[in-house]
């Protein structure tokens, strides 16, 4: 039970209890993480909206329990997660293991469910800030300007709490609330269109002062290329520590700012502006392939079938290793399951594991779950054909001619390390690498997301319904018209009466002698 809200916010605190929560995670996402031009990101979510949650095992009804959470979090952080129902929840077998310390792990009471169309705006990022300590009055949250972090290439949100061990041997424990966000700027459509960089230049703003409740703030700023550029890069201030550590597999040098110093900050201005200035002119450095990528497509002509197709990359010049990958497809594509095909090097690759669950018409989606071994520098190619079903005239949304969203396909693996490292549990790590722990240092989790899918189904002309309205209300205007018109009309026979020009007429005829008219 939540007990201490000094900290923790209680909103959410009341909705964990309530609810019998045992982890939730929740991602807001607009955009998508282009792993080619950007790296390897710390968390990786879906574009649209993902909400994962492992409920306690004292949960007698989950499915009514996770309706009603759903719809609790759709007010609590001004989102349309209401739209979650059982024709977008599956129940994952495999993937999504728990982060946190657990006892149960039934899957029974895991959900899971996505909405790729969910729009990410202001009104999600309020809520968000307001679960901070400090909210965005301090600290580093006084950054976030939505005008600033909107007019971005890639925006993402989360929310994970989890429960933790307060010691190594873990005699008590406490919940863990983890609030990220992913930014991707770009320079170009900024104006500045160089590498340059500072805070107030990305953000508009700096930092003034630290959120009077934190223990510990700091910022990372990567300097790992340093080094390789013959030191033309300066940033300024000078960072009074510098970090050498792993991530993702790979050696990272990290400039450290505590901002608890009360030295960084300007003594005239009393702010923080971290900027990054380069010396000589250069181009941008492309990133490394990462070791593990992925894609998706879809391919075929015509609205009546078509077949998804996922390309799983293995850039690693010797190791192979294993991939848990967990598909989502709505239940108006029907997957004809015995055309599925895993090539690898033009060989049959057979999954070790595989759960399907097909998918009822306007009940539930259909979810695959496959255990794929990848050989070392390969491409596994995934295939599976559908056809499109005819929807019900009302169950169209209001742009059918936009499309209709797959959700992006899930992968999961411990990816093997390019470099020889040593455990070491003492050392300092940023802090979002501690969201997925590794006991071997030689393997590292990523869990990776593909683009997600816009798929075209048979639409019929919605025009003919408005000429057919447009006719009918006319001939029935004009008719019950007439009609109404002809029952409801009286009608008098109405003497003629002369007028001026009749009189004046008869006072000539008379003095012509002529009978008047």
């Amino acid at each position: 039970m939540l007990s201490h809200y000094r900290l923790f916010p209680k909103s959410l605190g009341q909705v964990i209890s309530k609810f019998s929560v045992r982890e939730l995670h929740l991602s807001f996402t607009h955009g998508f993480w282009r792993r080619s031009r950007w790296g390897q990101p710390f968390l990786q979510a879906p574009p649209g909206a993902e909400l994962w949650v492992w409920f306690q095992s004292s949960v007698s009804d989950v499915d009514t329990t996770w309706k009603e959470l759903t719809n609790v979090l759709s007010g609590l952080f001004c989102a349309s997660l209401n739209f979650i129902d059982s024709t977008n929840t599956v129940i994952p077998t495999a993937s999504f293991k728990p982060l946190g310390i657990i006892n149960e792990t039934d899957h029974k009471f895991l959900r899971y469910a996505a909405l790729p169309r969910e729009i990410v705006c202001t009104e999600n990022l309020t809520p968000w800030k307001k679960l901070l300590p400090c909210g965005s009055k301090a600290g580093l949250a006084v950054l976030l300007k939505a005008e600033r972090l909107f007019h971005t290439s890639y925006h993402s949100q989360a929310v994970h709490v989890r429960p933790i061990c307060r010691n190594e041997l873990c005699t008590s424990t406490s919940w863990e609330l983890t609030q990220s966000l992913s930014v991707v700027f770009d320079l170009y459509a900024s104006g500045s269109g160089k590498r340059e960089w500072s805070l107030f230049k990305m953000f508009s703003r700096t930092l003034t002062e630290v959120c009077p409740l934190a223990s510990q703030s700091t910022i990372y700023v990567d300097i790992t290329d340093r080094d390789k550029i013959n030191d033309t890069q300066e940033l300024m201030p000078p960072a009074p520590s510098v970090l050498n550590t792993t991530v993702h597999g790979k050696w990272r040098s990290y400039a450290v700012y505590n901002l608890l110093n009360p030295h960084l900050y300007s003594a005239s201005s009393h702010s923080l502006n971290i900027a990054l200035k380069w010396k000589l002119s250069k181009q941008f450095a492309i990133p490394e392939v990462p070791v593990f990528n992925a894609k998706r497509y879809v391919s075929g002509f015509g609205l009546q079938t078509g077949k998804i197709n996922t390309l799983i990359y293995n850039y690693h010049p010797y190791r192979a290793f294993p991939v848990l990958l967990m598909e989502i497809v709505p239940w108006y594509l029907r997957l004809y399951i015995h055309t599925l095909t895993i090539t690898t090097k033009g060989k049959d690759n057979k999954p070790s594991y595989i759960h399907y669950q097909p998918a009822k018409d306007r009940e539930c989606p259909h979810l695959l779950e496959m255990l794929i071994q990848l050989p070392a520098k390969s491409v596994t190619k995934i295939g599976i054909e559908f056809e499109r079903a005819l929807l019900k005239w009302t169950e169209y949304p209001p742009d059918p001619n936009h499309g209709f969203y797959v959700g992006s396909s899930v992968l999961s693996a411990m990816v093997p390390s390019r470099i020889n490292v040593e455990m070491n549990t003492t050392k300092v790590t940023p802090l979002l690498t501690r969201l997925f722990p590794s006991v071997d240092a030689s393997v590292y989790f990523v869990r990776l997301y593909t683009e997600a899918l816009l798929v075209n189904l048979p639409t019929p002309d919605f025009s003919m319904p408005y000429n057919v309205i447009c006719l009918t209300c006319t001939v029935v205007a004009v008719g019950y018209g007439s009609f109404y018109n002809l029952l409801t009309r009286t009608f008098q026979i109405v003497e003629p009466s002369g007028g001026v020009a009749k009189k004046i007429a008869n006072v000539i005829r008379r003095l012509r002698g002529v009978p008047p008219i």
